[in-house]
């Protein structure tokens, strides 16, 4: 449970809109839709007015999948929609749960006849390169992927061949002069723009039951002469699927593992027999703090550590002393965040655990997952000739074993999320309704073809709750919906509701209204640590908003280095650990490492 907040809390120095229980104690979690229009009773500001004509309608338009196009010289508040529905009905007539022919909504993508070029096989194989390689040598193009440590090694990479490369996440645009190629996170992806070169990374993740709408619309709406696809054959069915509607021309490049990976016969047995280069694998962040701290204190071996919940610079630096020769962090500890987005010298994966909780349930994982996570050690071009799979547990051996050498089950369907202009317009029809309304109605009555699923929205769902009754449009409700907020984390959430709020009174949210400067400090126990991380979220919500709504949050430079701060006072957390393992040992008392109440990534 989070702490307290008092006064000297760089966080909410003022009174938060969650309900008091009588001890100067926030409620822990967001209030289900019965509870939102009891707790939020805002008056509605006359600068609402304004700051809604300052929402960047073209960010709605892509960040939001909306099959879209505007007339030219028309604003935010009056602009016509030319409307591709995926009905044919008449408009008297409009289905708006129809979301039968997803493919219509991007009639650029359409007018062209794409060549689509699978690049499919195991990790390390090699297929992301040869599209890259193809990126790299086109007129303009755009490569779109899963993280923001992707997109930014991809800008990176093309910059440094002499190929000017924009850079473009949902919290950092840097933009190259010149550049006529863009590196993405694939919720960023433009499908109003035409290109020459299109690649999607990951693409079997069209499958995801959260994020799988996103590989979705730049699947169907990217507007490339060329579309590479990259990642696991799984996918190819599905995708030869829902591409025979579109007219495009398919070709697949299977690949072939680069190095050999070996899975063990026996388990790792004791910590004491690691050994450098490896990598345990875990699921929780108390798991991985203990693994820490037991390899450790074997006097061998220091630690590196990667997990979802770290900021991606701590997580990259992390990653870096990992590889780095010179450093005494020879071994690392990490949850399935290594799957994707990080290249790592890893010798050795050992898995803690073949079970992991999911949100949901606590589980196996899955053939697709044991085979992204194995395939991490031996990395092409590191000083290993090959890499060894093993698991801690005798008992997992033969599920490892079994995973490694069967093909992951074919992709069944494709994620999918009803687009903005679907939204606003049955809200048109049923204006009494709310956006959580709005949202259940198309969930519970949402029309598909066979290929497709309704993409998991109970994230979303919770900011409607919480939002809802405030006096804001609908873009903007929809817009804070699709923030990126961990509802499970109070902070987090906490930060999304008071600058929601506030933007509802005002129209203007200074960051020094709920944030004291100057009060950081490097965290002594992991559940300072891990209030740490939940501050440096809000933060980059805050960096998030800006540029979406620049002229209400113009404090993104002040955000900005207040995050780097925070990812510099994790790191020297990380690296006191390990270099100072007698100041920072933590004896068996309340303090304990295994106390701290599980973070599931």
């Amino acid at each position: 449970m989070c702490p307290t907040f008092s006064q000297h809390h760089p966080f909410f120095p003022t009174p938060s809109i969650y309900s008091d229980d009588g001890e100067g104690k926030s409620k822990p979690s967001p209030p289900p839709p019965s509870m939102a229009a009891s707790l939020l009773r805002l008056r509605s500001s006359p600068a609402l007015n304004a700051a809604a004509s300052r929402l960047r309608l073209q960010d709605v338009i892509n960040m939001f999948h909306s099959p879209l196009e505007l007339k030219a010289g028309q604003g935010y508040g009056g602009c016509t929609f030319l409307l591709h529905f995926s009905s044919s009905s008449g408009a008297g007539k409009f289905d708006f749960t129809d979301m039968t022919r997803p493919h219509t909504w991007y009639p650029i993508a359409r007018k062209k006849k794409r060549n689509v070029f699978l690049h499919v096989g195991p990790t390390n194989s090699g297929k992301t390169y040869h599209a890259l390689k193809r990126l790299e040598s086109s007129s303009t193009g755009i490569y779109c992927g899963p993280l923001r440590l992707l997109a930014w090694e991809v800008a990176n990479q093309m910059n440094g061949a002499n190929v000017p490369c924009d850079l473009l996440t949902g919290q950092e645009r840097e933009e190259i002069e010149g550049a006529k190629h863009k590196a993405v996170t694939v919720e960023m992806a433009d499908v109003a723009s035409e290109y020459q070169c299109a690649v999607i990374d990951e693409i079997q993740m069209l499958g995801c039951r959260t994020r799988g709408f996103s590989f979705t619309r730049a699947l169907l709406g990217l507007a490339s002469d060329e579309l590479h696809l990259c990642g696991d054959p799984a996918a190819v069915p599905l995708i030869q699927e829902i591409l025979k509607v579109t007219g495009d021309n398919i070709e697949i490049q299977y690949y072939d593992r680069l190095l050999p990976l070996v899975p063990l016969k026996v388990p790792l047995g004791s910590v004491s027999n690691i050994k450098k280069g490896d990598c345990i694998v875990t699921f929780s962040r108390r798991e991985i703090y203990k693994f820490k701290k037991r390899i450790e204190n074997g006097g061998q071996h220091l630690c590196s550590v990667v997990y979802g919940s770290l900021p991606p610079q701590t997580r990259t630096r992390q990653a870096t002393m990992f590889n780095d020769a010179a450093t005494e962090f020879d071994v690392l500890v990490a949850s399935d965040a290594i799957g994707m987005g990080l290249n790592l010298n890893i010798c050795r994966i050992i898995f803690s655990s073949l079970k992991k909780f999911d949100g949901l349930e606590m589980r196996d994982l899955t053939i697709p997952e044991i085979k992204q996570i194995a395939g991490r050690a031996g990395r092409y071009g590191s000083k290993y000739p090959f890499g060894e799979v093993t698991c801690m547990d005798p008992h997992d051996l033969s599920l490892l074993h079994s995973s490694l050498k069967s093909p992951s089950p074919d992709l069944e369907h494709a994620g999918l999320f009803p687009s903005y202009d679907l939204l606003l317009m049955y809200s048109r029809a049923n204006p009494d309704e709310g956006i959580y309304q709005i949202l259940e109605h198309f969930v519970q009555n949402a029309k598909l073809s066979s290929n497709y699923f309704i993409s998991d929205c109970e994230e979303i769902l919770k900011v409607a709750a919480v939002i809802d009754e405030l006096p804001l449009p609908l873009q903007e409700k929809y817009l804070y919906c699709i923030s990126p907020v961990d509802m499970a984390d109070e902070i987090s959430s906490q930060g999304l509701v008071q600058f929601a709020t506030n933007y509802a009174k005002k129209g203007l949210v200074r960051l020094r209204e709920i944030f004291t400067p100057g009060t950081l400090q490097v965290p002594k126990t992991p559940t300072a640590l891990k209030e740490l991380e939940s501050i440096h979220k809000v933060l980059e919500l805050y960096v998030w908003l800006s540029f979406r709504l620049e002229d209400s949050f113009p404090d993104r430079e002040l955000a900005a280095s207040q995050k780097a701060i925070c990812s510099m006072l994790i790191e020297e957390f990380l690296e006191r650990l390990g270099w100072q393992r007698p100041r920072w040992s933590i004896s068996s008392n309340g303090n304990d490492l295994s106390s701290e109440k599980t973070e599931e990534d």
